[in-house]
């Protein structure tokens, strides 16, 4: 992989959420423009090589700084060394941003209803495109679900509290819907697409998923991104393709 396509950049902040997941921010280069949903190819030096993963931005597309949301995989070449990141450290990001999870890819329906169904890291686009105006001035209706194992693993909850007051300041369609798969005593604690199935996602956000209005984002570990379309399609949900239709998904895995 050539190294012209790269710029190198400096970790500004390490956050570590829980053992397996952290955050960690850098400096974003004058050059480098993305739109709320997209991702960076990020390198590492693990000696000789470049080793580069795919990572959703989290920041703002209009923030000075670069924030990425990331888990530990066990013995992984890239987050096994990412892991021991400090600030001052160098990181290589390539000069072009990718994908098309992004709420431009909807041309029919008319925007009305928004779920952004997450699970883990794939939270990250989904913050950044709530830090965007547009979105809150898009939308009637926003239901943002995070579907993590434990409580522990909730990252953000403070964060996406201040993001909804200070963008979403006087709309009043947003839910912050939280799933903790292992605490059958947590009010939602079923797989995203049995809460479909059963109908309890749609009695917690007090709307229901509709083909004339609803606008479906996924993304998180593919295994539920599959079942949850499956899900979805039941519904009567159509794969968003060439503008139209209600589910899109990241395709970077």
């Amino acid at each position: 992989m050539s190294i012209e396509k790269f710029s190198v950049e400096k970790v500004l902040s390490v956050h570590r959420w829980t053992p397996t997941l952290f955050s960690f921010t850098m400096t974003r280069p004058a050059h480098f423009k993305f739109t709320a949903g997209q991702f960076a190819r990020i390198g590492l030096k693990v000696g000789e090589e470049l080793v580069v993963r795919a990572y959703s931005v989290v920041s703002s597309p209009f923030d000075e700084t670069l924030e990425f949301f990331s888990i530990v995989v066990p013995d992984g070449a890239f987050t096994s060394n990412l892991q021991h990141l400090k600030v001052g450290d160098e990181l290589y990001l390539e000069k072009i941003p990718y994908g098309y999870l992004t709420l431009a890819r909807y041309q029919q329906p008319l925007p009305h209803d928004l779920w952004l169904l997450a699970t883990g890291t794939g939270l990250a686009p989904f913050l950044s495109m709530l830090q965007d105006f547009d979105t809150w001035s898009k939308y009637q209706k926003i239901n943002l679900v995070y579907s993590v194992r434990t409580a522990a693993e909730l990252a953000y909850v403070d964060r996406i509290q201040e993001i909804a007051e200070t963008f979403g300041e006087g709309h009043n369609g947003f839910k912050f819907i939280p799933i903790i798969t292992r605490d059958p005593s947590a009010p939602l604690h079923d797989r995203l697409p049995i809460l479909i199935e059963n109908g309890e996602l749609e009695k917690s956000a007090g709307i229901e998923l509709n083909p004339a209005t609803s606008h479906v984002m996924l993304c998180g570990n593919p295994q539920m991104v599959d079942d949850t379309k499956e899900a979805l399609k039941r519904r009567g949900l159509t794969m968003n393709r060439r503008g139209e239709g209600n589910i899109a998904v990241e395709n970077y895995w």
